[in-house]
C-alpha cells in the first residue's frame, strides 16, 4: 500500500473516479463514528502487537505504528486532529493520519483485518464501557429512590389500580417498587455484556484470513471472554445492539411511568407531591403557574429510546448475511439512545432530590373510597369461618350502605354493620369487632399498610443492617 500523497481514497487503484458529492455526502459516518476513535486506536494496537507476536510483522513496523496511533490518540483527545469527510469513518481517517506520521509502513496495520471485524470490535468495546457509564447513572437513582422512600415509611396513601383508590400503603413502600425496576434494568444491561463478550477481531471481511492470526491474544488483550465462532455470523450480527436499545427502551419507559404518575400527583387535582422551584418552569401567560416540564420532558423521550429500538429492528429484517451498508446507521441510533437514556437519569434523579411529599393531603385521600374494605372481609373470613366470596358480598353491601348514607367504614354504628353481617348469623360484637367499630380511618389505614409493607418497613428501619452497596453489586 502506497503512501497516499495526493490524499486521494485507500481504493483509488480500483475506483478511478472520484465519488459524486452526493455520495460522498451520504456515504461517510465520519460526524457520528468518531466517537469510537479510543476504542479504534485500542483494537489496533492489540492487532499490530498480535502480528508482531505470530512473527506477521516486524518489531520496528509494530513500535512505528504503535507510536504512530498514541500519537493519533492525543491529537484526537486535545482536539488537534482534522477529520475528513472523503475518507468516510473513523478507521480510515486514522489510518491516513498514520500514513502521514510514519509513512508506508502504516499499510501494514490493516494486515489480517477488515473494516467489517474492526467496526464490531470497536462498537462492542464502546457498548461495554457506556453500559458500565449507564449503570452507574441507576445505581444514583436508586440510592436517590431510597432516600425519599426512607422519609416516607410511615407517610399513609392509598395504593391505585386503575387510578382509583384501592388499598391502604405507604408511600414508602410504593417507592421501593421503582427500585425493583430500576435493579431490573441494571441486570438487564449486565446480561447484555455476558452476551456480547465474544471477540470479532480477525474474521476479517467474512470469510477470515490466510494469516496464522492467535484470535485468543487479541481476546484477552481487549478484555473478551472469547472469540466468536462464526465468521460470517459476527460481520453481519447485530444482536447486541438490539439487546441494548431494548434495555434503554425498557428503562426509559420505567422512569415515564413514574414520571407520568408524579405528573398526575403534583396536579391542583391530586396535590400529592411537591417539587421545588429547582424543577419547575413558568407560565409566558398564567403568572401563577409551577409546572413539572422536566417530568414531561422524561415521558416524551420514551418515544425517542422506542423509535431507535424499532428502527434498527427494522433495518435488520431483511438483510441476508453477512455485511451491508444498511449497518452503518447502527452507531447513531445506539448514540443517540445512550446519550438520551443517560440525561433522562440525570434530570430524573435531580427531580427525586428535589420531591416531597404532602402528607396530609394523602392521609386525607386515604380516608376516602372506602380502602379498608378488603380487610373488613378478610376479617369475617379469619374470624367467623365463612369463606372468602361471601365476606366479599357482605363488605360489599357494608360499602354501598356507607355510600348511601355517605360515611366512611369507620363512621357506621355497630348496629347499622348488624343489619347486614347478622342476616348469616355472623355473631359480631363490641369486642369482637376490632376493625369495623368506630376507629380514627388514619389509624386503620397505618396498620395495614404497615402490616402489607412489612418487609419494607424492618429493611429500613434498620439501617445499620442495610447494605446499600447490595445495588452496587450487580
Amino acid at each position: 500500500m502506497a503512501k497516499n500523497k495526493n490524499n486521494q481514497a485507500i481504493w483509488n487503484t480500483r475506483i478511478q473516479n472520484e465519488a459524486s458529492n452526493l455520495f460522498q455526502k451520504v456515504g461517510n459516518s465520519i460526524d457520528i463514528d468518531k466517537r469510537l476513535y479510543k476504542e479504534d486506536i485500542q483494537g489496533s494496537i492489540a492487532h499490530v502487537e498480535m502480528l508482531f507476536r505470530q512473527k506477521i510483522i516486524s518489531f520496528k513496523i509494530k513500535n512505528k505504528i504503535i507510536y504512530g496511533l498514541n500519537k493519533i490518540y492525543k491529537e484526537i483527545t486535545y482536539k488537534k486532529f482534522e477529520f475528513n469527510k472523503k475518507y468516510e469513518d473513523i478507521h480510515m481517517n486514522i489510518e491516513k493520519r498514520l500514513f502521514q506520521i510514519i509513512g508506508d509502513e502504516a499499510g501494514y496495520i490493516h494486515t489480517a483485518r477488515s473494516r467489517n471485524d474492526q467496526v464490531i470490535t470497536d462498537f462492542k468495546i464502546w457498548i461495554k464501557t457506556a453500559t458500565k457509564d449507564i449503570n452507574n447513572n441507576i445505581d444514583k437513582v436508586i440510592k436517590s429512590t431510597i432516600k425519599l422512600a426512607e422519609k416516607n415509611i410511615e407517610t399513609i396513601m392509598p395504593g391505585f389500580t386503575h387510578l382509583k383508590n384501592a388499598q391502604a400503603i405507604s408511600f414508602g413502600h410504593y417507592l421501593m417498587a421503582y427500585v425493583e425496576m430500576f435493579t431490573r434494568d441494571k441486570k438487564r444491561f449486565l446480561n447484555n455484556l455476558d452476551n456480547l463478550d465474544e471477540n470479532p477481531l480477525g474474521v476479517a471481511a467474512l470469510s477470515g484470513t490466510s494469516f496464522n492470526i492467535d484470535r485468543n491474544f487479541t481476546s484477552k488483550k481487549l478484555g473478551f471472554k472469547r472469540p466468536t465462532n462464526n465468521s460470517i455470523d459476527t460481520v453481519s450480527d447485530r444482536d447486541f445492539v438490539l439487546d441494548f436499545l431494548y434495555a434503554v427502551s425498557v428503562c426509559s419507559m420505567h422512569i415515564s411511568r413514574i414520571a407520568e404518575e408524579l405528573i398526575i400527583w403534583n396536579s391542583d387535582g391530586f396535590n400529592l407531591i411537591n417539587l421545588s422551584d429547582k424543577v419547575v418552569t413558568g407560565s409566558s401567560i398564567m403568572p401563577q403557574k409551577k409546572n413539572p416540564d422536566l417530568l414531561e420532558y422524561l415521558r416524551g423521550k420514551t418515544g425517542v429510546s422506542y423509535g431507535n429500538f424499532f428502527s434498527m429492528l427494522t433495518i435488520l429484517k431483511g438483510l441476508p448475511l453477512s455485511y451491508f451498508k444498511d449497518l452503518q446507521d447502527d452507531k447513531e441510533l445506539v448514540f443517540n439512545s445512550n446519550d438520551t437514556l443517560i440525561n433522562c437519569l440525570k434530570i430524573f434523579d435531580e427531580v427525586l432530590k428535589n420531591c416531597s411529599s404532602n402528607k396530609k393531603k394523602m392521609l386525607e385521600l386515604a380516608n376516602t373510597g372506602h380502602i379498608t374494605a378488603t380487610d373488613l372481609a378478610d376479617y369475617l373470613v379469619r374470624e367467623h369461618s365463612i369463606s372468602f366470596r361471601k365476606a366479599y358480598q357482605k363488605t360489599a353491601a357494608i360499602v354501598n350502605m356507607a355510600e348511601k348514607r355517605k360515611k366512611n367504614l369507620n363512621e357506621l354504628t355497630l348496629n347499622e354493620l348488624k343489619k347486614i353481617i347478622l342476616q348469616k348469623k355472623i355473631k359480631l360484637t363490641n369486642s369482637s369487632n376490632v376493625l369495623i367499630k368506630p376507629m380514627v380511618a388514619s389509624l386503620i389505614a397505618y396498620i395495614f399498610s404497615l402490616a402489607r409493607g412489612l418487609h419494607f418497613a424492618i429493611i429500613l428501619k434498620n439501617k445499620r443492617k442495610f447494605d446499600r452497596k447490595n445495588f452496587e453489586k450487580f
